[in-house]
């Protein structure tokens, strides 16, 4: 039996499939997209993905059955941790300006299989996310006309009673998703143009609730007779940041845009931050005026904005919230119709999904058969499907891209920059064939006479280590760590750390509830699990970074990043079980389609090692100064030819 199991080679080379990385072009500008978008396009599609019928919904609720008026103190917490994320994909995108976002920034510094899932996840997560925002904009529009649309599609068409299927089938939903995908099968110009139409209206709305409800403000709606500024305390302002969270997810469809950007190394980071800072101002200010219009527990959820300008008799600016809301929502429909095909696009040109989606139309330069597929897709869900049970479903795809993002920031800084010769330092491991020079010492091999002269200016200068590697200070120290080549510790220590992570957000969520843990075991494994977490941080800080770059980078790393994984792994524990489930299901399909397809035609796989040509190899016989001498010898494989000495002189001619 023992010859049918694979070998330990075998189960190796399988590993090192499953953890490729993806290579870059020297040249990541070409593209055969069309760079046509600014920052103020970049800028306005970000905003567009995130102030969505949450705004005009996703307050009202939160306030109400949540969090009270401390719905803006959640609005606030939310915003810095979506900026924790948003910083991340800002690098990313800045440094590797092709579309695919989370999905690619996993490819380039994790793995292939990583990658994989990721945007697997992010393509449900995108279909699911734009059908039930197209219900929702069928809904909003048929209350305004009485529910006229539900009741003669089904006295007309007839109502269904099956599970998992929406009660009657949706065709106005159907057709606004039919026609969002013509306008974006046009190209990037017409979304954008039509993008800043929407947003437009949508911020004009936006402006004039905030002039209006801060003239109907009434400050004794915070008063201790309606129940408080924070009637739920901290914990109703916690899980009232938890739900608003997830109104800040849209921002990385300006990381899907970064190969359609002029100059994504400025323009990415920028529209980043702009469109995040307005959204995060946006939701705080709405929150404000709503609260301030009326008590904050006599709003109506479903529609708080609307209802509190009827209360306070200005039912005519009842139509305008409505515009505005259906405008806010075209844009989020918009911005998922576009990331959707690039991000697919991206997976088929690597090889990893299927070639067909990996077209580009030559007129139009975008994925066209992929707009078109996925849009039919998307329509499908959204006229026959009951899409109110997968929604939160919509929340574990994020996160997990989050925190894959975050993680591969870390491992990213951390790596050589491409180019670098990858040289341990002095103390680690030997060559495996040393030279004896004429008095019986050991000779220094190297392949060219280039990389000579690169490790004698680090043996004159050796405060200048390579990213990867251990700092001086840390030397005497953690001395075994220099066996090392750079970069392996990081990696190690970052798998630490989200294990790390995961224990200590699972005692969190679970120890008193479920588990039922009593005070001291619970107290032991936090502190366990937190010394891991910061042990492993703290091993990570000790070795050094990248030099800067001219692109941005975030600040505070691994610390920033390192926040923002176990914040989102936190949210994701909190999630119902059902979730779980789908979300295990649907990893199981992608795998079966990984290693069905993927894993066979990826381009990686296809690419064949480059063998290293070596013509002449230089053995340095030691010596106090720089003037060494150097001789000449034939790799192993080639006969020698007994080269004379000569001096350094002679080698630099």
């Amino acid at each position: 039996m023992a010859r049918w199991l694979p070998r330990s080679t075998d189960l190796t080379r399988f590993c090192q499939k499953l953890n490729r990385v993806k290579t870059l072009e020297d040249d990541m500008m070409e593209t055969s997209f069309n760079r046509c978008l600014s920052t103020i396009d970049l800028t306005l599609l970000g905003i567009g993905g995130m102030v969505g019928s949450g705004l005009y919904v996703l307050t009202g609720t939160v306030a109400k059955e949540i969090a009270g008026p401390a719905v803006i103190v959640s609005f606030i917490i939310a915003g810095f941790a979506s900026l924790l994320a948003a910083l991340c994909y800002a690098e990313f995108g800045a440094r590797v300006p092709k579309t695919g976002s989370a999905y690619m920034f996993t490819y380039v510094s994790v793995g292939e299989i990583w990658a994989f899932l990721i945007g697997w996840n992010v393509l449900l997560e995108y279909m699911i996310g734009g059908a039930a925002v197209a219900r929702a904009w069928s809904g909003y529009l048929d209350s305004i006309f009485n529910h006229k649309i539900k009741n003669f599609t089904e006295t007309h068409v007839g109502a269904w009673q099956v599970p998992f299927l929406a009660r009657y089938p949706d065709f106005l939903a159907a057709a606004i998703l039919l026609v969002a995908t013509a306008f974006i099968s046009f190209g990037a110009k017409v979304s954008s143009w039509l993008n800043h139409v929407f947003s437009a209206i949508s911020m004009g709305v936006i402006l004039f609730i905030l002039i209006m409800g801060f003239v109907l403000a009434q400050p004794k709606n915070w008063s201790t007779q309606e129940g408080g500024f924070a009637p739920y305390g901290l914990s109703g302002i916690m899980a009232g940041t938890a739900t608003c969270f997830y109104a800040f997810v849209g921002f990385d469809v300006i990381a899907a845009s970064s190969e359609e950007a002029r100059n994504p190394q400025r323009a990415v980071p920028r529209a980043i931050a702009f469109s995040l800072g307005l959204a995060t101002g946006a939701y705080i200010l709405v929150s404000v005026v709503l609260t301030l219009m009326v008590p904050w527990h006599t709003l109506d959820p479903d529609s708080a904005l609307a209802d509190a300008f009827y209360r306070r008799g200005y039912a005519w600016a009842g139509f305008l919230v409505a515009a505005g809301s259906i405008c806010a929502m075209n844009t989020v429909l918009l911005s998922n119709l576009f990331s959707l095909p690039r991000i697919v696009y991206a997976m088929a040109e690597d090889g990893l999904f299927f070639q067909v989606f990996s077209r580009v139309h030559p007129r139009t330069q975008v994925p066209v058969i992929g707009i078109v597929v996925f849009g039919l897709l998307m329509a499908l869900l959204a006229l026959v499907f009951d899409l109110e049970a997968l929604v939160q479903f919509l929340s574990i795809g994020t996160l997990l891209a989050y925190t894959f993002v975050a993680a591969s920031i870390i491992v990213l800084r951390f790596q050589q920059q491409k180019g670098d010769v990858p040289v341990p330092v002095a103390s680690s491991r030997p060559n495996p064939e040393p030279h004896e020079g004429p008095s019986g010492s050991e000779l220094k091999e190297y392949e060219s006479f280039s990389d000579k002269l690169q490790l004698v200016d680090r043996d004159k200068n050796k405060e200048q280590r390579e990213p990867g590697q251990l700092k001086a200070a840390f030397e005497p120290y953690l001395e075994f760590l220099s066996d090392f080549y750079p970069g392996e510790v990081v990696t190690v220590a970052v798998v630490t750390l989200m294990v790390s992570a995961i224990c200590l957000c699972s005692i969190l969520v679970f120890g008193n509830t479920h588990l039922h843990l009593p005070t001291w075991s619970y107290s032991l494994l936090l502190v366990l699990f937190s010394l891991g977490f910061l042990l492993s941080l703290l091993l990570i800080w000790a070795h050094e970074q990248q030099h800067s770059t001219q692109t941005f980078q975030i600040p505070l790393v691994p610390l920033s990043p390192a926040l923002s994984i176990i914040l989102n792994i936190y949210l994701m524990l909190k999630l119902s079980y059902m979730t779980w489930l789908r979300f295990a299901i649907w990893l199981l399909l992608g795998l079966l389609v990984y290693f069905s397809y993927g894993i066979w035609h990826s381009k990686e796989n296809l690419r064949e090692p480059q063998p290293q040509h070596v013509s002449t190899r230089y053995v340095v016989f030691p010596g106090g100064s720089l003037e060494e001498r150097v001789q000449a010898v034939q790799p192993s494989s080639q006969p020698a030819t007994g080269l004379p000495d000569t001096d350094i002189d002679d080698c630099k001619r």
